[in-house]
This record gives structure tokens, sequence and C-alpha cells, in this order.
């Protein structure tokens, strides 16, 4: 065997031990179960009902709607979630039921 084919040959098996590592390196884990996802551990407030708290925030505060953001929600229990919300800087906190009426307005 020649100087090259022997050159050829070392590249060649480097070559393939890389790919061999990198294909290696891609098998994927299994998602982890339901009941261990993030997402799942807290249920927020369905986008309807945050809307609902942003107005009665405007409404009780004075800040413009289009400056109140809900920044978080929670589900407090089977028929009431706490949403929170930045109204222009202040902090507040609604509750509200699952039929769309608000609780409480109360500033954080």
């Amino acid at each position: 065997m020649s100087a090259k084919c022997a050159v050829r040959s070392s590249i060649l098996v480097v070559a393939l031990g890389l790919m061999a590592q990198t294909l290696s390196a891609c098998v994927s884990t299994p998602p982890p179960a339901p009941e261990q996802m993030s997402r799942t551990q807290v249920e927020t407030a369905p986008a309807d009902l945050q809307l609902l708290c942003a107005s009665a925030v405007a409404k009780s505060s004075g800040v413009n709607s289009a400056k109140i953001l809900p920044v978080s929600s929670s589900k407090i229990d089977s028929k009431t979630y706490q949403v929170e919300l930045d109204a222009g800087g202040k902090k507040t906190s609604c509750l509200v039921d699952t039929e769309g009426n608000v609780k409480s307005v109360e500033p954080v």
C-alpha cells in the first residue's frame, strides 16, 4: 500500500468515526410525562377571561385599556381564576369566574 493510499484510508476512517459520533448524538430522549410538564402544573386563565379582567381594571383605575397587560394567571379553584395585570406600571390582581363575572379588582 502506498503512502497516499494509507493517508486516504486514515482520513476515511476518521471521517466515518466523526459521522458515527455525530449520528449517535442525534438520538432523542422521550418527552416528559404530561404531569411533569410545567404547563400542566398551573392552568392559566383563558384569553377571554384575561381580557375581561383587563377591561375591569381599566374601568376601576382610569388607566387607558391599551396600557393594561395581563402578565400571569392561574386557576384558584374549579370556577375561579386569578389574573395579574400591569396597569401602566401598577400591579393589579383580578379574580374572575368561569362564567365571566369579575369578582374583585385590587392593587397588589
